[in-house]
């Protein structure tokens, strides 16, 4: 999923909003200033109205982001690296670059996000109570009303049992523990996942033909989204258990071309030999010892006059911003890594020196051939 904005950063974990976020706020903001607020409070001038429900949806977005927050601290406190988090038309993202290591880290990271959206409904619902009797009912307690229902009813719902929900990802863990078979749990979940999404577009398309068309067109939405996810995380699932049983070296292609360090940005560009086979290069000095990755983009960047004097290891990716697995590591501990490389490209050393480079094609050719509908692991909260 693309974002279109970026939020910056929360404790080291990049916050990011797509652009169908505006939907939500949209609807929310609508149906607030036009139906619930003037219901609950009439005869107040209209700006009240539409100003009450833009704070209010403004508060939601960041109770969503507190839910999806607290999965991505507590996943980092239990060794689960985070790659960002995404807010979107239905809800939050938290993607995880690796898999819980045993079912109670799976319980911990799933069970916070429900927890931290009750007590956030605890919170607004407590905080009513005292505005109502300072100021009696109004605008402002609606709000806190409503906020509290509705971070009530997002814990309740992601509660259930099914993926790609959190309840979901507790009947995993349980399964798991029960069975000692992560994959099974998996398994599980995917089930109950798919047949919540269908029990969901049911419900809709009875309100639909009975009248409740917008209630009805939201949860067919809603439900093809957990069939969808579920079905994803299933598949996801199986590919991960079974990269987990290949070995970088199974995927790689040894002995890649590569570039000496004291090669100029000047010859490196305009010999054939380099500019027409790859789009990027392994930089080496003269023990074949990797010292970084150049590629086109970066030696183009270099202004034509300065290209005789710069060297291609001056311009070069440092290894610090490469993947650099070894031949025997699981294919799966890579994926991640390629994902978040602009390189998407891993250099495979052997005690420094290169022995061969993995790309996301070397990726996609292993998959091709475990599964027929090849996707890349995520993993999702």
């Amino acid at each position: 999923m693309r974002a279109t904005l970026s939020l910056g950063q929360v404790r080291g974990i990049r916050v990011r909003v797509h652009w169908s976020v505006l939907v939500v706020f949209g609807l929310i903001l609508f149906g607030l200033a036009r139906g619930g607020f003037p219901e609950a409070s009439p005869d107040r001038p209209v700006w009240q109205y539409w100003l009450a429900s833009a704070v209010t949806s403004l508060v939601f977005l960041l109770s969503l982001l507190a839910h999806e927050l607290s999965h991505a601290l507590v996943a980092r406190r239990n060794g689960v690296s985070v790659d960002d988090i995404t807010l979107w038309l239905l809800g939050g993202l938290a993607r995880l670059r690796s898999e819980a290591t045993d079912p109670g880290a799976e319980v911990r990271i799933a069970g916070v996000g429900p927890l931290v959206s009750l007590a956030l409904g605890a919170v607004f619902a407590l905080a009513a109570v005292p505005v109502a009797g300072l100021f009696g009912a109004g605008l402002v307690v609606e709000a806190l009303a409503w906020l509290a229902g509705i971070n009530i009813l997002l814990a309740l719902f992601n509660a259930l049992p099914a993926a790609p929900l959190d309840g979901g990802r507790l009947l995993r863990a349980l399964v798991w523990w029960k069975t000692g078979s992560r994959l099974r749990a998996t398994a599980v979940a995917t089930v109950a996942g798919q047949c919540l999404g269908w029990a969901l577009v049911g419900i809709g398309v009875y309100l639909v033909v009975a009248g409740a068309a917008f209630s009805g067109i939201w949860l067919v939405v809603l439900g093809w989204f957990v069939i969808v996810m579920a079905t994803m995380e299933g598949s996801q699932a199986s590919l991960r258990e079974q990269l987990g049983k290949i070995a970088v070296s199974e995927a790689m292609t040894p002995g890649p071309e590569t570039v000496p360090a004291t090669t100029t940005v000047s010859d490196f560009v305009t010999d054939p030999h380099y500019r027409f086979r790859h789009s990027a290069f392994p930089v080496v000095d003269d023990g074949n010892t990797a010292i970084g990755l150049i590629t086109l983009k970066r030696a183009d960047a270099v202004p034509v006059e300065d290209r005789p004097s710069t060297t291609v290891e001056r311009v070069s990716m440092p290894l610090e911003e490469v993947a650099t697995p070894h031949p025997g590591d699981p294919l799966a501990r890579l994926v991640p890594d390629l994902q978040s490389s602009p390189a998407r490209r891993a250099l495979v050393l052997d005690s420094g020196r290169l022995v061969g480079i993995v790309t996301t094609s070397d990726i996609s050719r292993v998959t091709s051939r475990l599964t027929p509908s090849p996707t890349w692991p995520r993993r999702t909260l």
